[in-house]
């Protein structure tokens, strides 16, 4: 309601009075777009742990493709590169794998380094009856100090001017990959790229079929 009105004030106000009250219109609404995002990324932060999992035969290669196609925009807009590897078929919750490869994949395109358009690739190997998925770009890249740190809540390493969200998308990731029984980590260098890896263990079917 908050949103709908400050819209609303914006949309009939705007210009009409003086170049203060548009400033001040103008924080209210981005302020209110700001709480919108902030409680949707709880919400999905809430239901990732609440909710319990509906386990199926998830084929990764289809999964990503959807998830590549979902970010058309973004990708275009930045003219960045998202390929894959061929990626195991396993069992897991589509929505919540899907969730997990979006944010991950979003990521390698949003923190682009500006001279060069991001790269993003995908790939999977079979270590041990467990499947371990790369998530691979280009970027700028991630200061040693602050690589665990980036997985607890609300935690940003830049500006909202420089690049927005709400930092929890990869704490969404980390309790995505924990209740799939895996762990998540990250290899990173400034000015180099970074590497999120995940494990996902190997049902005894899919063993039996790799």
């Amino acid at each position: 309601m908050v949103a709908s009105y400050t819209q609303l004030l914006a949309r009939r106000y705007t210009g009409k009075l003086d170049e203060d009250a548009d400033e001040f219109i103008g924080f209210a609404v981005d302020g209110a777009r700001r709480m919108q995002e902030l409680i949707n990324d709880l919400l999905t932060y809430s239901r990732v742990g609440t909710r319990a999992l509906q386990l199926e035969t998830v084929d990764s290669n289809r999964l990503v493709d959807r998830v590549v196609s979902d970010l058309g925009a973004a990708i275009s807009d930045s003219q960045a590169e998202v390929t894959r590897d061929d990626l195991p078929t396993l069992r897991g919750d589509p929505t919540q794998l899907r969730q997990l490869f979006q944010n991950l994949i979003a990521n390698g395109i949003k923190f682009h380094r500006p001279e060069e358009s991001a790269r993003v690739h995908v790939s999977a190997v079979l270590e041990h009856a467990t499947w371990t998925f790369s998530v691979s770009d280009n970027g700028i890249g991630i200061e040693p100090q602050y690589q665990e740190r980036i997985f607890a809540l609300f935690q940003r390493l830049h500006t909202r001017a420089d690049y927005p969200g709400t930092g929890i998308g990869l704490a969404i990731c980390k309790k995505i990959v924990e209740r799939h029984g895996g762990q998540i980590r990250v290899n990173s260098a400034p000015g180099h790229g970074t590497t999120f890896e995940f494990t996902l263990p190997v049902v005894r079917a899919e063993m039996r079929t790799v």
